[in-house]
């Protein structure tokens, strides 16, 4: 079980890891500062939510840990872990197609809706870390 048993901390490579499944009661972080930016993290056994400087940016259903949760101006990487299958929206650019893999597998093509959120599928129940990228298609 790869919880994050502060809710939210900094890895050293920069990225961010949140989130702790194995909790019965709402926990939360507010106001933690990361690269110039305040998160929000609410979690708990139903459900995870992150919030990057009062907007959306990632929530699952039920509850999961992400680890090195990476944003560039081409998508976002992380690892998510928890005890069942998972329902994730992720928080990205309004109205573009996304490039989705999970574990070793590509899905496929995604088009995010007018409010950026693109959302997938995780099996996690008895399977441990999956790693999950989302790349934007470049047009042109």
């Amino acid at each position: 079980m790869a919880v994050v048993e502060e809710l939210l901390r900094t890895e050293e490579n920069g990225a961010i890891s949140f989130g702790n499944y194995a909790l019965e009661a709402k926990a939360k972080v507010e106001d933690y500062e990361h690269g110039g930016d305040l998160y929000k993290v609410k979690t708990y056994r139903k459900l995870t939510k992150l919030e990057k400087n009062g907007m959306f940016a990632y929530e699952s259903e039920p509850g999961t840990s992400v680890l090195q949760f990476e944003e560039t101006e081409n998508g976002v990487s992380f690892l998510v872990d928890g005890e069942a299958d998972a329902q994730i929206t992720v928080g990205l650019e309004e109205d573009m197609e996304y490039s989705v893999s999970v574990g070793d597998t590509n899905i496929g093509t995604m088009k995010t809706n007018l409010s950026g959120k693109l959302s997938i599928s995780v099996e996690l129940e008895n399977v441990g870390e999956v790693a999950v990228k989302m790349v934007k298609i470049q047009n042109g």
